[in-house]
């Protein structure tokens, strides 16, 4: 049966050795709350064990992809970055609402298995994973080759974490006058890939290095790991107190900011207050992207953006070196970019 299977495309012997090349890495992740994780049904986490402590606890659940990255990782056979991608970006979209997160799991899927390249994937999300405390609990390997091209493979993640009550995030007192600090990017993170690969494919290609990257590549900048922000976050947390945050991922900071603020409100942000990244200089120039398709496309540096009492400004900057203040909450809906 298996070599019929086999004929019409499947490998089940290829989905073994996958499960086995990434079984250390997964159960590394994995605290005295995972009941049951890899190799089970479903997985089982011990909710009373891991919510102690915690008054008037919410879940707080997301589920997102790294999109057309992939397809950058495959032209450059790469493949141990995008699971980081993955679970920070899915840890970030939950750390906005003041959730830290409890267990991850992913979704693998390709015309074919390559079990090394599903285990390099999957090794990157377990580190992500290890790195914020979070329990990679299981997921999904599927093999379709009637659904996608050859080579090309899709990567998706579901996380839940949780947050009390009380700290839940936006917080109901945003009001005029309030900073908006930056947090920078890495690079586009996972957004906006569509465009770069274009600008990139039409002109000198990945392995192209221009100056204005010093001597980095354009796919390596272009495969840059999408941060997370938890550490910086708690950093922020203990010395000020964060009103509001804003992941900047599809929709840029013209439509991520007004999701953290009141209806009503809006933001000025000062250009030329953070640095922006090169591989945005490169990809603005070269694909002729005018400023406000760049800013709704691509973060353009800006990571992630808290909302503070303007007396705290300091405060913050001191606890958080590399963050920036980019601008203030004001009286106008949407978001406005001034200055030189």
């Amino acid at each position: 049966m298996s070599d019929t299977y086999a004929a019409a495309g499947v490998d089940i012997a290829a989905a073994t050795r996958a499960k086995h090349l990434m079984a250390a890495s997964v159960r590394a992740t994995h605290g005295p709350a995972v009941l049951a994780g890899m190799g089970a049904f479903g997985g089982c986490f011990d909710a009373g064990l891991a919510l102690a402590g915690i008054e008037e606890p919410v879940l707080v659940a997301s589920t997102d992809g790294v999109g057309t990255k992939t397809l950058v990782a495959a032209a450059l056979g790469r493949y141990d970055t995008v699971g980081q991608d993955l679970v920070n970006h899915c840890v970030n979209d939950i750390l906005v609402q003041g959730a830290r997160p409890l267990f991850f799991l992913d979704y693998i899927a390709s015309a074919r298995l390559d079990p090394e390249q599903v285990a390099a994937v999957v090794g990157g999300a377990a580190a992500a994973c290890r790195a914020v405390g979070c329990a990679l609990l299981g997921g999904e390997t599927a093999e379709m080759p009637d659904v996608y091209a050859a080579g090309a493979f899709d990567l998706a993640g579901t996380i839940i974490g949780v947050v009390g009550r009380a700290q839940l995030l936006p917080r109901p007192d945003i009001a005029l006058g309030d900073a908006v600090l930056a947090l920078p990017s890495s690079g586009l993170h996972t957004n906006g890939y569509s465009l770069a690969r274009r600008i990139a494919e039409a002109g000198e290609g990945y392995d192209a290095r221009p100056a204005v990257l010093g001597g980095q590549s354009v796919g390596e900048a272009l495969l840059a790991v999408h941060r997370s922000y938890l550490a910086e976050v708690d950093a922020l947390r203990a010395a000020v107190t964060i009103k509001g945050l804003a992941h900047i991922t599809g929709g840029g900071l013209f439509d991520n900011l007004p999701r953290a603020l009141p209806e009503g409100m809006g933001a000025t942000i000062r250009r030329g207050s953070w640095d922006i990244p090169p591989i945005f200089t490169y990809l603005v120039e070269r694909g002729g992207v005018a400023e406000g398709e760049a800013f709704h496309a691509l973060n353009m540096g800006l990571g992630m953006l808290a909302i503070v009492p303007a007396e705290d400004v300091p405060a913050a900057l001191a606890s958080v070196p590399e963050a920036r203040h980019v601008g203030e909450v004001t009286a106008t809906a949407g978001v406005l970019l001034v200055g030189v």
